[in-house]
């Protein structure tokens, strides 16, 4: 029998994944599964598989994982620049073999976030000091203005992504059908560079990143075929979920922040600083979705020449 590679992440998976809501993870003994992982291929895999899976780097591999899914569930965008070695370290790794280049498909499409939060930081002011405090100095997030300055110039040279032109006329027209603007399709370019393969450690699957609680509720069947990596289901749910969150909150940005960290997180935000529209919580989401939404623009304008917030609704 032969079993991939890959059961040394989808063990990680298994306990990593959470619904599309952006609630906490559980703490996670990713050791512990590694080292299930581990036994269960000595007793049941061939040697070559076996093989495969001692080559892979399971400390780094497994440190940035862990520090990532962290990272980006916390509040601020320029922690990420500590990961950014990590992260090109586990991507040459992940890349190494057939079994787990789904990962590295997913991860490929997030380094430059490591990129921008690192000029971010170069850039950003000291903090100072407040007289009479004793606690140290806290560092803001940067700006939504400051980010999306950064993201054109990142975005602006790119030329279009390898299958982009096989993908985006059959996306477009699945997007126009489904009443969502069609320059909405460049999503699949943020999410995973038009890779059906790509899988995130949390779960989210296919050129769309859906989540499977998502999924289901999009109609999607996930077994014994997963609609996430067909581009036609994938992308009609993904339409399809993009319609509803605008109708939810009325607005594309705070649409595309809750397409990434889930429509309750943001919910949650507008609640607490008592706001109704994206400005308002722009330095206040989950630092993925802080860096997500100025991505989608600067993409969007890059490869449309529109901006995010004048797409029509039909």
């Amino acid at each position: 029998m032969k079993v991939s590679v890959a059961i040394l992440i989808v063990l990680m998976t298994a306990a990593m994944a959470r619904a599309q809501t952006n609630e906490p993870a559980l703490d996670v003994d990713v050791g512990g599964m590694l080292d299930a992982a581990q036994q269960f291929a000595q007793e049941n895999l061939d040697d070559d598989v076996l093989q495969a899976l001692g080559e892979v780097d399971r400390d780094q591999v497994e440190n940035f994982l862990n520090r990532y899914e962290e990272f980006l569930q916390g509040d601020y965008v320029l922690d990420l620049t500590q990961l950014k070695g990590a992260a090109n370290t586990a991507l040459p790794l992940l890349e190494a073999h057939e079994e787990t280049q789904p990962y590295a498909a997913w991860l490929r499409a997030r380094l430059d976030y490591f990129d921008v939060a690192e000029e971010l930081k170069t850039n950003a002011p000291s903090p100072q000091p407040v007289p009479g405090t004793n606690p140290p100095p806290v560092q803001m997030n940067p700006s939504f203005a400051a980010e999306q300055e950064i993201w054109i110039k990142k975005v602006s040279p790119r030329p279009w992504p390898k299958g982009a032109e096989k993908f985006v006329p059959k996306l477009k027209s699945i997007f126009t059908a489904e009443r969502v603007p069609d320059e909405l399709v460049w999503l699949a370019e943020v999410e995973s560079g038009f890779d059906t393969r790509a899988r995130s450690p949390a779960g989210a699957l296919g050129m769309f990143q859906i989540m499977p609680a998502t999924a289901k509720d999009l109609g999607l069947s996930l077994w014994p075929l997963d609609q996430r990596k067909q581009v036609e289901p994938s992308a009609r749910a993904a339409a399809k979920y993009l319609r509803q969150l605008h109708q939810q909150f009325g607005d594309w940005r705070l649409a595309v922040a809750a397409y990434n960290c889930g429509p309750g997180t943001v919910q949650r935000v507008l609640q607490r600083y008592k706001t109704k529209n994206y400005a308002g919580i722009a330095t206040r989401l989950p630092a993925e979705a802080q860096l997500y939404v100025p991505k989608v623009e600067a993409t969007i304008q890059k490869r449309e020449g529109r901006a995010l917030q004048k797409l029509n609704v039909d």
